[in-house]
């Protein structure tokens, strides 16, 4: 259960196409994340797959089936947005219940699954309050439980975390991946914050412009990007990229460093620079220096290294970590 596969699929609104051919499968039990800059189709590929959006051309299988023309409900998905989408005047415990009360199931059913889902999160000893006397992070919980009870092939989460404040954004990261281990279901789940889909995913889709840049595990993107797009947006701080070829590969139209690889120097090193940001956050520094002819440049340093404005310091990159691209942003292995 829960295998999803999209063949030649595509999406236009009018004579405008925003989702050209996609061909992607994911499997059962996987946490996909799509991740991407703002419009850049990661929402649209969630609700085609739901049918909340009816596909341009194509197909879209579940477990085998055609679903590309079933409707929503018959799909056997279900969906997190990013609003909690609650009723006000319900207890939690019928916000929960209530897919299963459109389905018709008993009351001794219904008891049943609303009390598994809320003891899987920690929502037994809430469920006879109101929405309003809950924190973000409680409705939150209440919205997916709302979809556990339901028992669907795939959980869809549509940005569930952007209306939660940062440590309670950490925290939900955390309870949605227990959530994914206990049940074991597949999960699509959309963001734009790629820490998020650092750390959640089993495998990461990266869409750019509708496209699919690369698909592949939070490492192998980090470590072998395939063009300068996924490269620059996989990695927190951003890889820095320096201009000029290579002399040794006459291709080499852009080399990508990422901070946390080029050593750092107040003595001496391959380039001179001056300090013109330090970002003291406790266990790490970040440092942006203007080298000459390269530009500024992002350096990850030891919390406790101690620089100022204008200070000079020597950078040293680590040959062996090095990304290389073409005139095209394209890597070169």
């Amino acid at each position: 259960m829960g295998n999803i596969k999209l063949t030649e699929v595509t999406k236009s609104f009018g004579e405008t196409e925003v989702i050209p051919p996609i061909n992607l499968e994911v499997s059962d039990g996987q946490f996909v994340v799509f991740v991407g800059p703002s419009g850049c189709g990661k929402s649209t590929l969630l609700r085609l797959i739901a049918g909340l959006e009816d596909v341009t051309s194509g197909k879209i299988e579940i477990d085998g089936r055609d679903a590309t023309t079933i409707p929503p409900a018959k799909r056997g998905l279900a969906m997190v947005f990013q609003s909690y989408a609650l009723y006000p005047h319900m207890s939690v415990r019928r916000n929960i219940a209530f897919p299963l009360k459109m389905e018709g199931l008993s009351k001794q059913e219904i008891d049943a699954r609303v009390a598994t889902a809320a003891k899987i999160l920690n929502l037994t000893d809430y469920l006879n309050r109101r929405p309003g006397q809950l924190s973000g992070g409680q409705r939150q919980r209440v919205a997916i439980g709302r979809a556990i009870v339901r028992q669907p092939a795939a959980f869809l989460f549509d940005e569930p975390l952007s209306n939660l404040d940062a440590s309670l954004r950490v925290n939900m990261r955390l309870e949605i991946a227990d959530l994914h281990h206990s049940l074991k279901t597949t999960m699509i789940y959309v963001t734009h914050d790629q820490i998020e889909a650092m750390t959640m995913a089993d495998k990461i889709v990266v869409l750019h412009a509708g496209r699919i840049e690369q698909v592949g595990s939070p490492l192998e993107l980090y470590s072998r990007p395939r063009n300068m797009f996924v490269a620059g947006f996989i990695g927190s701080p951003k890889m820095n990229f320096v201009a000029g070829a290579d002399a040794s590969k006459p291709e080499v139209e852009t080399i990508g460093i990422r901070p946390e690889h080029i050593f750092l120097s107040k003595e001496s090193g391959e380039w001179a620079g001056k300090v013109r940001v330090a970002e003291h956050l406790g266990s790490d520094t970040f440092l942006h220096v203007l080298v000459e002819n390269l530009g500024t440049l992002t350096v990850r340093a030891d919390g406790e290294f101690d620089v100022s404005y204008g200070d000079q310091v020597f950078l040293t990159a680590d040959p062996s970590k090095i990304h290389s691209f073409d005139k095209n942003g394209e890597a070169i292995v």
